[in-house]
């Protein structure tokens, strides 16, 4: 497979350079990428900056239309677009079939809001309205771990506001997004949306580009701050989805055997590789030997293997070097706490980790400390409800966390009390597209999805008239 093409001002065109693709559950490459030049990135910067002038003139009715039609098209290609994501991500392929779906909903989704003019005053001494006004160009930069609904966040709700893009996939999983282009590049007018691959060398140059007004990235908080620093030197916009270290806090009342199964699959889903599962557990002293033994056979009973396979449950790490660090935070882990299933990888090919459960470790080891994005769940023990939420709040991460417990009254307050953008009740991992998503402290700036996230993309104007 090697048919795959940029798309620049509305043509479908090869890159100045190639690049090897890897299924993650064989090691084996299994198709080749374009690769964008700098020259190239600054002619998808270009078309997009020549169509902005238009499609912002565009009125909302035919914007939204196009999004509909976006959504249409997704849906009507799902199994193409799930099958490679599954070759290149390694999820299984029915998890890779909803992200298909699910990038589809949100793309729907927007076709809902509008961005009306306010009226803050109307009175006999003036009329204040507030308009709402696309940026210009947009630099949005998605990760490896769910290429299509994470770019699903962003593409539509910045479209629809007006403005247009140059979208870059992450690297080492190109394939999903560009087959995408193919499908949807007659959908909009040439250079409405321009979609360049690289080999992880052209994020810098966007961050940068004196034509790019804002940058929408979702990634780690160390390269965060690379995109912040680089987005000073234009005083352009950002928008920062970054890394987290969510805390599951498990009251006493809860019953093992009924909330280990909520808590696994809250931990553990795309092998752990989601930047708001559950990467740190706290239980209750009292129920704490039960719920471990519940997720320990959870574990021991998962099945791991290549996506494509059926009843496939968990798929590989995406890449080597993630793999690499998974499997060093395993190794530190069994320093300072115990192992009770998984903390091996199977024999042969691929970046494959059995889930792993960890317990009797603390607060102050690598494993709890730092964001793991791989199948590793350390299980704390607490005895005092607020210590819990103060050890979570601990982090410098504040992307999302969960309290579990009957008792909603006393669950919602300690909610309340946990310092993350998103907090659930009884769940874990849920999102939406009309519910704003955000983090606090490292975990990042700016919000993504809902009406909020659709103001994101939009200059506030304000028009004060004396009368």
């Amino acid at each position: 497979m090697s048919d795959f093409q940029l798309l620049i001002n509305g043509r479908l065109v090869d890159g100045d350079a190639s690049m090897d693709v890897i299924n993650p559950a064989t090691e084996q490459v299994f198709a080749v990428a374009p690769r964008a030049s700098k020259a190239q990135l600054n002619e998808a910067v270009a078309a997009a900056k020549a169509a902005f002038p238009g499609w912002a003139a565009t009125p909302i009715a035919e914007r939204k239309a196009a999004l509909g039609a976006i959504a249409g098209v997704i849906q009507a290609n799902a199994a193409e677009l799930a099958r490679l994501l599954t070759q290149e991500q390694g999820k299984p392929i029915g998890d890779a079939t909803m992200e298909v779906y699910g990038a589809s909903a949100f793309f729907g989704y927007f076709t809902s809001l509008d961005l009306p003019v306010k009226v803050l005053d109307d009175s006999p001494a003036r009329l204040v309205e507030v308009h709402r006004k696309p940026l210009g160009v947009i630099g949005a930069m998605v990760p490896w771990n769910f290429p299509l609904i994470l770019l699903a966040a962003k593409v539509p709700a910045a479209l629809l506001a007006g403005n247009t893009i140059v979208l870059k996939p992450a690297p080492t999983t190109p394939l999903s997004t560009l087959r995408l282009a193919a499908l949807i590049k007659d959908l909009l007018p040439p250079g409405v949306l321009n979609v360049i691959a690289d080999a992880g060398d052209l994020g810098a140059e966007m961050t940068r580009h004196p034509d790019i007004r804002k940058i929408s990235f979702t990634g780690s908080t160390e390269t965060g701050k690379k995109v912040m620093a680089g987005a000073a030197e234009a005083l352009k916009r950002i928008t920062l989805e970054l890394g987290g270290n969510d805390a599951g806090i498990v009251l006493a009342d809860n019953d093992p055997k009924t909330v280990a199964p909520k808590l696994f699959a809250g931990a553990f889903q795309n092998s752990g590789q989601v930047c708001i599962a559950m990467k740190r557990l706290y239980v209750h002293d009292s129920i704490y030997d039960a719920v471990c033994e519940e997720l320990a056979t959870l574990a021991d009973a998962a099945v791991v293997g290549d996506g494509l396979e059926q009843g496939t449950q968990l798929g590989p790490l995406q890449n080597k070097m993630q793999y690499d660090k998974v499997m060093g935070l395993i190794a530190d882990a069994k320093k300072h706490g115990t192992v009770i299933a998984g903390g091996e990888a199977p024999e042969g090919k691929g970046y494959f980790i059995r889930p792993t459960i960890v317990r009797d470790i603390t607060d102050g080891t690598r494993l709890v400390d730092e964001e793991q994005f791989g199948p590793v769940l350390p299980v704390i023990r607490f005895s005092d409800d607020q210590d819990a939420v103060d050890r979570a709040n601990a982090s410098p991460y504040g992307l999302g966390g969960s309290i579990w417990s009957s008792d909603l009254v006393k669950a919602h307050a300690l909610a309340d009390r946990m310092d993350a953008g998103t907090v659930w009740i009884n769940k874990h991992l849920e999102l939406a597209p009309n519910i704003p998503f955000g983090g606090a402290k490292f975990s990042g700036l700016g919000t993504e999805l809902g009406e909020e996230g659709l103001a994101e993309f939009t200059q506030l104007k304000v028009i004060n008239m004396a009368r």
